[in-house]
């Protein structure tokens, strides 16, 4: 490793866009089919693996929700947890704020205290033993109606202790936010606050509109501002999250390669931009591969590499005195750096 990819692998970070189905390798996958008796159409592990070559996000979803389906009680989900912090800990990831589907599994007849209970044991677990804090996020489907999300915000209430906000995922095509501005005035009612994908293959409206109809305090993926000069100002000025996904803008064609992500632009731009890894196993690596990756094909430099992880904390849901310690603790790796 060269110095400033060393300064990468050092520097303390926060992810705040990782999808836990979304960190199903597939090895796991195949240990958990035969735990549950689930036929797979791939023979085995590799197999499945080779089919990781996507057109566009409706190409990976149904891959993503295929995988799902072997999710079936609190154990696999403590366990599929418990595996992506063992990896978010090698990455230099201290903080994290994972989403998770409940309607993928509702639909399938899981109960949603199996779902909650093995994430939040395997959340527990991972602090205790990498010393890794949290803040969970569930997500409604976007390509369902709103009136199943309201019912699935009526499930989800119970479990609200173990919740900083809800977000808004899936397929963004023909599933504008405002689709969904009753169900999320019902979460801002009940003290969450509200994250939203917007602006990955939807236009740039969409993020505007996720932020002005869903009170939205963070955008997830979000690239498509560019398009827009004055809201690439605006989130610049209101200092609003960006939680950007480079490695996935690439697999799911977004962009043809890294070289054409825009991070180094918003991050120049004044933007609160972060790296993260959305879906690392379907998209080609984790955390600290998405940032290597940018920082080859962007040609980061150390100042960007300190706003990264200063961003993702930044961004996140912790304290502001838990932030100021994170932020101090950066400087230190970076002057140590020099």
């Amino acid at each position: 490793m060269n110095p400033r990819e060393r300064l990468a692998s050092a520097l303390p970070k926060a992810e705040l866009h990782l999808h836990l189905e979304g960190t199903l390798e597939p090895e796991m996958t195949f240990h958990l089919a035969r735990k549950h008796g689930v036929k797979l159409r791939f023979p085995d592990a590799p197999a499945l693996r080779r089919a990781y070559d996507f057109q566009d996000l409706q190409s990976f979803l149904d891959l993503y929700y295929e995988g799902a389906a072997v999710l079936r009680d609190r154990e696999d989900f403590r366990l599929l947890t418990l595996a992506y912090l063992e990896k978010a800990a090698r990455d230099g990831v201290w903080h994290v704020e994972p989403f998770f589907d409940p309607q993928t599994h509702t639909a399938r007849g899981v109960e949603l205290r199996e779902v909650v209970e093995g994430i939040v044991a395997g959340l527990h677990e991972g602090e205790k033993k990498h010393g890794i804090s949290w803040r969970l996020i569930p997500c409604f489907l976007r390509h369902l109606s709103e009136e199943d999300a309201i019912r699935t915000l009526g499930e989800l209430l119970p479990f609200k202790q173990h919740f900083v906000a809800m977000g808004l995922d899936s397929s963004e095509k023909g599933n504008p936010p405002a689709k969904f501005k009753k169900v999320f005035a019902q979460v801002r009612a009940a003290g969450l606050k509200v994250v939203a994908h917007a602006g990955e293959e939807g236009p740039a409206e969409f993020i505007r509109e996720a932020l002005q109809e869903l009170q939205a305090v963070r955008i997830d993926h979000g690239v498509r501002c560019v398009e827009d000069p004055d809201l690439v100002r605006d989130l610049a000025h209101q200092r609003v999250p960006l939680t950007t996904c480079p490695l996935s803008n690439v697999r799911l064609c977004v962009y043809k390669n890294l070289s054409e992500h825009p991070l180094k632009k918003l991050l120049d731009a004044g933007v609160n931009a972060t790296a993260n890894s959305d879906d690392p196993p379907y998209f080609g690596g984790y955390l600290l591969e998405n940032w290597l990756g940018c920082l080859r094909a962007l040609d980061l430099q150390k100042h960007h590499l300190v706003q990264l992880a200063k961003n993702s904390f930044e961004g996140s849901f912790l304290p502001e005195k838990e932030k100021m310690k994170w932020f101090e603790k950066i400087e230190r790796v970076a002057a140590a750096s020099a």
